[in-house]
């Protein structure tokens, strides 16, 4: 009876794996073909206006694929998790396996398994494809689409901070990348804690022809072991110096949160505050990218729930309740994003809130509906 038992239940998960999976298959490609579609719409006339070429638009629809991927898997796990489950529920085989003494546990096992997989993939998506095409995408969005383009205010850079080595630190006031100008540099030389050489320029242009820097209106300074200034060169007029970075290290920082991995972001965030750069924001990101990641496990727990509440009307009710927690999970993300991003609460805490309170929830719904 035991090994008759044990028998039907991988039969069981067999099934329902496959079912699963094949929904998930289905609702991962609708998704993402109405986000193309939508966004193909809403960017049409900025192509058009700025004649941007189809294989270049054939480009940035590529280089976005995984991110409509990444944001329509929570919504594809849910469907999944519903039409799946629910498929079983109107048929009366839960009903069945529940007189069998079957739990709603080991019957829900294969799809939390799922979502705890699909959690680790999406944490790699995210860190691997999805930053690396936010980059693509970014720049073919700044370098075709000049007109409204979203990303345009990124050509110029404001209080930047380098740091080449643990004895150069590099600043400047303002930075514009198409013109490779910049205003106000400040590059520091350190000895063990002492500064030993210090260069300030009003303005620097990169001269490619040279690979040195241009500076306009610059002192340079040097300095003794006690701190004292042994001798100042202050000219007004043009002068090629090579200053010890490229352009390219400086065009680094026009990228944002959302072209870097987690990993990257880590390296970023721990350069900017040696620097005494304000990471909130970067923080929050940061641990966004591994909290988003496993709503895909989340919305499984709440969604198991949601069908078996109610038998009779499973994969109606569960369908239309299906929406109503998608989009307030992303409403709670939004709004916890929001906390840290104006440093209402810890950034840990505000990229983590919405699954908090979800998790927490579709573990009471599934204690509820074990019996």
């Amino acid at each position: 009876m035991w090994k008759l038992q044990l028998s039907s239940m991988n039969k069981l998960d067999q099934y329902l794996i496959q079912q699963f999976w094949a929904i998930l298959a289905l609702s991962v490609l609708g998704f993402v073909s109405i986000f193309v579609i939508v966004d193909l719409i809403e960017n049409l006339d900025r192509f058009v206006d700025n004649k941007v070429p189809a294989g270049i638009v054939f480009q940035y629809y590529i280089y976005t694929l995984p991110w409509f991927v990444s944001i329509g898997l929570p919504m594809s796990m849910l469907i999944s998790t519903v039409f799946s489950l629910g498929s079983m529920v109107k048929r009366n085989e839960w009903t069945a396996m529940k007189a069998s003494g079957i739990s709603l546990y080991r019957v829900a096992l294969p799809l939390i398994l799922s979502g705890l997989f699909i959690s680790g993939a999406s944490f790699v998506l995210d860190n691997q494809l999805v930053a690396y095409g936010n980059e693509k995408r970014f720049e073919i969005d700044r370098d075709y689409v000049k007109r409204k383009s979203r990303h345009k205010l990124r050509n110029t850079l404001k209080n930047i901070f380098l740091q080449k080595n643990t004895s150069t630190h590099i600043s400047m006031g303002r930075y514009y990348i198409k013109k490779s100008v910049g205003h106000d540099l400040s590059v520091v030389e350190l000895g063990e804690s002492i500064i030993q050489n210090r260069i300030d320029a009003k303005k620097i242009k990169w001269n490619p022809d040279s690979l040195k820097w241009n500076l306009t209106g610059y002192s340079i300074r040097n300095f003794d072991e006690n701190g004292e200034v042994t001798h100042v060169a202050i000219n007004e007029s043009d002068t090629l110096l090579a200053l010890g970075f490229m352009p390219e290290e400086i065009q680094q920082q026009a990228r944002k949160p959302d072209e870097l991995d987690y990993f990257k972001l880590t390296e970023r965030i721990q350069k900017l505050k040696e620097n005494g750069v304000d990471t909130l924001r970067w923080e929050v990101t940061r641990y966004l990218k591994i909290s988003f990641a496993f709503t895909n496990l989340i919305v499984v727990l709440f969604g198991i729930p949601l069908v078996v509440l109610k038998e009779k009307n499973s994969l109606s009710f569960g369908a239309g309740a299906s929406v109503f927690v998608i989009f307030g999970y992303y409403a709670f993300i939004k709004f916890g994003q929001s906390l840290g991003f104006n440093g209402i609460v810890d950034p840990l805490l505000s990229a983590w809130l919405g699954n908090i309170l979800f998790l927490t929830g579709g573990i009471l719904l599934l204690w509820r509906a074990r019996t």
